[in-house]
């Protein structure tokens, strides 16, 4: 989704930005990049990231149709520079698409980091699949691009019709001390709750790329929200946002790695919250601070 869209990028209260975004356009490499890409990238973090929202898929869980920008934002992000870049990313899938993509992956020589679900009880049923890979910017972007051909995210993206924001974002962001995006009945943040340098294969994983915990929240209506992220924590913290996630009535839905062979080892735990805006923000936030 393109990020003009969105009303704010991410922002730490009272701190730096996790994860701000660059309203400039890109430079090269990385505006050939998304031309191969078929998308358009935004600059936040310390990478570039290009999105593929899965705007084809109607997802449902339970009675809730649930936004692209809740749980289906398939992405692609580059770090590094354009002789020496790393990808790394989320491929949203069907279950006809996950035996093609992973085959074609293999052939491109991208690696796959993690297979798993996200969520628990939709319809139809999505695979999440990490990726990871190393080399020159555009060839990557090139060996990528064969990849997304396989897939049913709608390329080229079109920017997404801006929408009127109905979600009280001033309650969003206050009670989780995060600033963020929104736009129609989603609002988005993301923070990073590792602290220290993460490597993977020995390299320097940039924070906002490859271990920032982001948290998305829809109105559905009545008062009613949903929500849906993960809490990507060092493995002490497991257990208390655990505790902290399910005395608020919501519901974990993985615990499992996206990395391999990171130091530390990092543990990403999904959730489903679904209650009153109010409830899940608090459940939200008592996770939040158990994570920290």
């Amino acid at each position: 989704m393109n990020a003009r869209l969105f009303l704010l990028t991410i922002l730490a209260v009272g701190g730096i930005a996790d994860g701000a975004t660059c309203q400039t356009p890109l430079g090269a490499p990385w505006d050939s990049a998304g031309r191969i890409l078929k998308t358009s990238g935004t600059a936040t973090g310390g990478y570039y990231r290009y999105a593929f929202p899965r705007r084809d898929l109607t997802l449902r869980i339970g009675d809730v149709t649930v936004s692209p920008a809740l749980a289906l934002g398939a992405w692609a992000g580059f770090s590094g520079d354009a002789a020496d870049a790393t990808v790394m990313g989320d491929l949203v899938l069907t279950s006809v698409e996950l035996k093609p993509v992973l085959a074609e992956l293999s052939r491109q020589g991208i690696d796959v980091t993690a297979i798993h679900n996200h969520l628990a009880g939709e319809e139809p049923q999505i695979t999440y699949v990490h990726f990871h890979g190393q080399g020159v910017a555009l060839e990557l972007a090139a060996r990528l691009d064969r990849v997304l051909a396989l897939t049913g995210a709608p390329r080229p993206v079109a920017a997404a019709a801006p929408q009127p924001i109905t979600i009280d974002t001033a309650l969003v962001f206050g009670t989780l001390g995060l600033r963020g995006r929104a736009q129609g009945a989603v609002a988005q943040v993301s923070t990073v709750l590792v602290p220290g340098v993460v490597t993977m294969h020995g390299r320097p994983v940039t924070p906002a790329l490859g271990y920032g915990t982001p948290v998305n929240v829809q109105v559905v209506g009545d008062g009613r929200a949903v929500a849906t992220g993960d809490f990507a924590v060092l493995g002490s913290k497991v257990a208390p946002v655990l505790q902290a996630l399910t005395s608020h009535g919501i519901m974990a839905t993985a615990v499992h790695s996206h990395l391999v062979d990171e130091e530390p080892r990092i543990y990403y735990m999904h959730f489903w919250a679904d209650g009153t805006l109010s409830d899940v923000l608090r459940g939200l936030r008592a996770a939040l601070d158990a994570a920290r």
